[in-house]
């Protein structure tokens, strides 16, 4: 009942109401309190933090409860007084967000009294006031002060009517120490995690933060006398009782103090904290603007926006492990007014926020799909109309953004029948090969064959006559040693292969197979002969499946191994796979993903081979290579983040075993001196077998504490090593980065025209949901001519080729910056020097928010 409470009421799309629900589930707890009080604390508070959207609802029930009986009441107000405390000490910044609105709440249902609700915020306002100022703060950890103020700010739709009400010199004193605040901090724009690099004209925010919007809405609010439609309000029905109950005073909290500013200080010291802030206290949220305000905000006031935003942040983020009861909430808010724009915009705003999504996108999949289900007459369209406004704009979205959109839409996709108007986007067809808008609809056709079979997805656009040239090649494998028919040709290596196919499939061991290869190949024709004609081979027959693929490493990997020692090996290697799948991305990425676990290839091999020249001139046209060696990079930083897990382990186990030794050797010493001061002999001789006992449980402690210590030794070991690695792979992968743009960037590129490379490329579109909006070729040629007068590229091939190459710089970067952070010094003086072109330079800054 606690649970479920509200869940039928009129406000939530029900037909209960909601007064009496609340009164019923009062009546029945009170019964059971004397019984099973501390259950029912300790269930209403998790019901409160894990099911935030009905925080007005438990906040009723627990002043009714308080009603009955105060000690409940001082529970509760005391339990979350210890929970505020906890979240600010260990930085959790959503419960943090939660329990202070929840105390705002109990502000209203007369629990707590109004003043401890003001010393709450002016506690927070004075910690972020002092952060941000130069002499006593420090800065860096502005993103903490600006959460801060977030959460003052937050609370206000649910309780400003009773402060100003209750106290209003106290309101109206925190609401200027607010503006002062805002007056003094330094405003926050950072295009590398915006995901459009131009703002839609109908959605331009006149260049306000995010806080510097929220500021504007609860302005307007107090403006409006603090009414908000979108907050229930069930207290008051039980106003008249509620305020007969007793307040208990909310203790103060105290905020974490801030580190100190580094010392000497330098960009690169400061940035790392700014960093590390940034982790720990991040943006919620950044609007994508997909339709015009006149949508997403129809019959809404301001603040009702931000409400709603929450409400349904809020319920994806608890009920991520029950995606069904998590679209049902979202379908039935407790508002008045039409949402469905305004929920698609926030739900694609989550799995297209930068640095990274809260969760996987296949969970924002999952969501979309439920609530196309729960509202039928309305959702599926809404959907369609966001992903046509993305697509309109798709040259303007960050490739990382991109990437998430194409997984997404083809998944979608997947759950209904993969149908779509694909004849709208026929167009791209008169597209260059590069367009973004070809690639696009080129890389979700390609996902979709992975989802399905090729026929199916052949017979999904067969409307939409001539897509099918941007579908991958039917055939998957390329074998070098077959004929067209599928039979083995005539040829000393065509021999080689059908002979190596024979001896696996008399079931050889990897031994045998080894000196075959080496006394008939490598003696007669060379090594490199040796790793096509074996790779080429045994791939072929992997390649039937995945679990053949598997197992086809696992048995013949070290063939491949030995012969493929040494760099320039590894990427013949990884050469011969990519060959033998060109026609598979699939395949080609798991094939050379899982030669990378076995220890087959190295991640430098990886990334040397992405920027050959083969695949360089793909860099525009696919997301094949970027796949490839985002694997890599992932594939690394996995290992990196296991390793630190097992390094924490260790060093929990190393502490319990001191302190077991400890224990141990406490109780030899206290034996020891009570047989010392035996007198008779039956008590000595019982002592004796008990100190034998007890030395040998010392010994075994000792034992096992110097078996923890060599672990852990092992352990940091292995974790060093693989952070140095790890900077010799970025190193690389700049280097190369920074070899491979300086082949096409002018030398005498200025940093106003690289802004122009980021900007001035794409005309904006303009965005109508419900019809879809064509190119118009010939602009296009003409927009791409003017930029090649203004930056000095050559083609319009090659200014697209640097801008999407600098994307990945900037996306990789914005995605490892923490692996990255502790290497920076080294990076910057092996790479970042001497003729690196300032727009290199450029994206890999703005990516760390560090100061060009």
């Amino acid at each position: 009942m606690v649970v479920l409470l509200g869940d039928k009421c009129a406000e939530y799309g029900g037909q209960v109401d909601v007064e009496a629900h609340i009164e019923t589930c009062s009546g029945i707890l009170w019964r059971e309190l004397e019984h099973s009080g501390d259950e029912i604390l300790q269930l209403v508070i998790q019901c409160a933090e894990e099911l935030p959207h009905k925080s007005t609802l438990y906040a009723t029930l627990v002043g009714l409860l308080n009603l009955e009986d105060e000690e409940f009441g001082r529970k509760v107000v005391d339990t979350s007084h210890a929970k505020l405390q906890d979240a600010l000490d260990s930085e959790n910044c959503n419960k943090i967000r939660i329990l202070m609105r929840f105390i705002t709440v109990l502000m209203c249902s007369n629990v707590i009294p109004p003043s401890s609700v003001i010393e709450v915020f002016e506690t927070l306002l004075s910690s972020a006031t002092t952060t941000v100022d130069e002499e006593r703060g420090n800065p860096a950890w502005q993103a903490r002060a600006d959460f801060y103020i977030f959460c003052i700010l937050g609370c206000l739709p649910w309780g400003g009517l009773e402060l100003a009400e209750r106290v209003p010199d106290d309101l109206d004193r925190v609401m200027t120490e607010i503006e002062a605040y805002l007056s003094i901090r330094k405003h926050i724009f950072e295009p590398a995690f915006l995901p459009f690099e131009t703002p839609a004209d109908d959605n331009k925010d006149g260049g306000q933060d995010f806080l510097e919007d929220l500021w504007e809405r609860v302005k307007l609010l107090c403006e409006d006398g603090w009414k908000v439609d979108s907050v229930p309000r069930p207290h008051l029905a039980f106003e008249s009782r509620l305020v007969t109950g007793k307040s208990y005073e909310f203790r103060p909290v105290t905020c974490p103090e801030q580190p100190d500013q580094p010392s000497p200080s330098s960009d690169v010291m400061i940035g790392r904290q700014r960093h590390e802030a940034e982790l720990k206290y991040p943006q919620r949220i950044q609007r994508l603007h997909i339709f015009p305000v006149s949508r997403t905000e129809e019959n809404m006031k301001p603040i009702d926006r931000f409400v709603v935003e929450e409400y349904l942040l809020d319920i994806m983020l608890y009920l991520n492990g029950c995606r069904k009861q998590c679209a049902a909430y979202m379908a039935s808010l407790p508002v008045t007014f039409r949402y469905e724009y305004l929920m698609a915009e926030t739900i694609f705003s989550q799995l297209l926020l930068l640095p990274n999504p809260p969760f996987k996108g296949c969970y924002y999949a999952l969501v979309i799909i439920d609530l196309c289900k729960a509202l039928p007459g309305a959702f599926p369209t809404v959907v369609a109309g966001a992903v046509r406004s993305l697509f309109d704009r798709v040259n303007d979205l960050d490739l990382d953004c991109q990437a998430r959109l194409i997984l997404w839409l083809s998944q979608h996709l997947s759950n209904f029948q993969f149908i779509w108007q694909w004849e709208e986007w026929l167009h791209v067809l008169d597209l260059p090969r590069w367009s973004p808008q070809r690639v696009f609809v080129q890389e979700v056709l390609q996902r979709e064959v992975r989802l399905s079979y090729w026929e199916k997805i052949m017979q999904s656009i067969q409307k939409a006559s001539g897509l099918e040239e941007l579908l991958p090649p039917k055939d998957g494998s390329c074998f070098k040693y077959a004929d067209q028919k599928g039979d083995q040709s005539e040829g000393v290596e065509f021999s080689l292969s059908k002979e190596l196919n024979n001896l696996v499939k008399d079931k050889k061991t990897s031994r045998e197979i080894l000196s075959w290869v080496e006394e008939n190949i490598i003696a007669v024709h060379g090594h490199n002969v040796s790793i096509d004609v074996v790779v080429q081979t045994l791939l072929h027959i992997g390649s039937k499946s995945f679990s053949h693929l598997f197992t086809v490493l696992e048995r013949y990997g070290n063939i491949i191994s030995k012969l493929g020692s040494g760099q320039s090996n590894e990427i013949l290697v990884i050469e011969e796979t990519s060959k033998i799948f060109q026609n598979n991305t699939q395949m080609a990425a798991i094939a050379i993903d899982r030669m990378m676990v076995y220890r087959i290839v190295s991640n430098l091999s990886i990334v040397t081979w992405v920027f050959s020249p083969s695949n360089v001139e793909q860099f525009h046209t696919s997301d094949r290579p970027w796949e490839i060696l985002r694997n890599a990079l992932d594939k690394t930083y996995n290992r990196i983040s296991d390793l630190r897990k097992g390094v924490i382990s260790v060093e929990k186990s190393v502490q319990k075993a001191i302190e077991a030794k400890a224990k141990a050797q406490a109780d030899l010493d206290s034996a020891e001196a009570l047989l010392e001061a035996a007198e008779s002999e039956e008590l000595q001789g019982q002592m004796a077998v008990k100190l034998k006992r007890l030395k040998a449980a010392v010994d075994r402690t000792k034992q096992e504490e110097s078996s923890e210590q060599e672990s852990l030794e092992a352990k940091d070991a292995l974790l060093s090593r693989a952070l140095s690695e790890n900077e010799v792979l970025f190193i690389t992968l700049y280097r190369c980065f920074s070899d491979a743009l300086m082949k096409h960037l002018s030398v005498d590129l200025t940093e106003k025209q690289e802004d122009v490379l980021g900007t001035d490329q794409r005309e904006q579109m303009s965005i109508d949901s419900e019809e879809p909006s064509a190119m118009d070729a010939d602009d296009d040629e003409r927009r791409n001519q003017r930029f090649s007068k203004s930056n000095g590229l050559h083609s319009q091939a090659e200014q697209q080729w640097c801008r999407c190459t600098l994307g990945q710089v900037r996306a990789l970067t914005r995605k490892y910056a923490t692996e990255i952070w502790p290497h920076i010094d080294k990076i910057d003086a092996e790479v970042f020097t001497g003729d690196i072109h300032p727009s290199i330079v450029k994206a890999v800054y703005s990516a760390l928010r560090r100061p060009v």
